[in-house]
């Protein structure tokens, strides 16, 4: 133990006063609550719950509001308590395919079975400031909501045309279950399951740069969004006392599927490769990156030489975990007076043996 941090728990304790003072703010401003952070910064809220492992909003509106905003900060509050919860079981796996869609598009086909759902997306809105959003609106009326009620429906998977071609692989499930990357340690060399699993909890900021990369040439992959899909699935579980599934409530999901270069060779016929995103909520932009990294690193599968960072497992999935990386980063924060003093007395020794060398062969100097 640092002497120095000894008798510091006074300091420690006005630190935190300091902090939820900072945190609360202005008192002549109305204080956020969580209800609204729920409701109108929901896309944080979705990026908390996805990281976190933890598909609960209440929670993870509070750990944002605890956290003043800092994301990865409540991200680690969320996975925190979720270590506190009990363990009764696994789901079955969701069936993204009979999903109830909000938003479905497709940038491989312009006409598919129950059309093109554009669905709430900033992706054709100006990006001007908004003026007006500075003052508080009204809710709007249940007439205006009912006129402008979106696309609800279940859609076919746009990729199984292309496997009905044969011109994709489908991929079933494995059979042994998926390890649990939440209960066992990052062990290489890892299957799918595990990469998927960490990339799904991987840092938002770093999985973006890396999909960047790979559309720049550093990855080797020209991929087009076969589909992107946001809404409901259900979700079931199996009791032991019962031993039959039964529906436990829904969850919204965000999952994209990438159609990627061809690969061919060894007795096989040409075919396209195919790399796969899946968020908890409106998580599009971690999807799509999702998609695009998965790709990536399944080079050893295709026979493709891996020369670029996106495709090096080990360097990905050590480094993409925001919880662990903001950890060991500003743990630099905490004192390290002796390790400082340690290496203080070895560089101060070592400049004096050199002017002493110095000296000894030119005693003119």
């Amino acid at each position: 133990m640092y002497v120095a941090v000894k008798g510091g728990e006074k300091a420690i304790r006005n630190a935190h006063r300091a902090m939820a003072e900072k945190r609360r703010g202005d008192t002549d401003v109305p204080e956020v609550g969580t209800d609204q952070i729920r409701e109108q910064l929901s896309l944080a809220v979705d990026r908390v719950m996805t990281e976190g492992s933890l598909y609960d909003r209440n929670l993870a509106a509070l750990a944002i509001k605890q956290a003043r905003g800092d994301l990865v900060e409540a991200v680690f509050l969320l996975r925190a308590y979720r270590t506190t919860l009990p363990r009764f079981g696994s789901s079955q796996p969701v069936d993204t395919a009979s999903m109830t869609v909000r938003r479905r598009i497709s940038s491989t086909y312009k006409d598919v079975p129950g059309g093109q759902v554009l669905g709430p997306t900033f992706d054709y809105t100006h990006r001007l400031l908004d003026a007006d959003m500075s003052v508080p609106t009204t809710a709007p009326s249940e007439e205006t909501m009912q006129d402008e009620a979106p696309f609800t429906g279940v859609c076919p998977k746009v990729l199984s045309f292309l496997e009905k071609e044969g011109l994709l692989p489908r991929e079933g499930g494995a059979d042994t279950p998926p390890g649990d990357l939440t209960r066992q340690p990052l062990v290489f060399p890892v299957g799918r399951d595990i990469r998927l699993q960490n990339l799904a909890r991987a840092d938002e900021g770093l999985l973006l740069a890396l999909a960047y990369s790979t559309q720049r040439g550093f990855g080797s992959t020209h991929p087009f969004i076969g589909e992107i899909r946001m809404g409901e699935v259900e979700v079931f579980f199996t009791p032991e006392e019962l031993g039959f599934p039964v529906l436990v409530g829904e969850v919204t999901l965000t999952e994209c599927e990438s159609v990627n270069q061809f690969t061919h060779g060894k007795g096989q016929p040409a075919s396209f490769t195919r790399g796969y995103g899946l968020a908890f909520g409106e998580n599009e932009r971690k999807a799509i990156s999702m998609a695009l990294v998965d790709r990536a690193l399944r080079s050893s599968e295709f026979d493709e030489e891996a020369r670029s960072p996106a495709q090096n497992a080990e360097f990905v999935l050590y480094h993409s975990d925001n919880v662990e990386a903001s950890g060991f980063v500003q743990h630099l924060k905490l004192p390290h007076y002796v390790d400082f003093q340690a290496d203080l007395a070895l560089v101060r020794a070592l400049r004096s043996q050199s002017e002493k060398e110095r000296d000894d062969a030119d005693p003119n100097a």
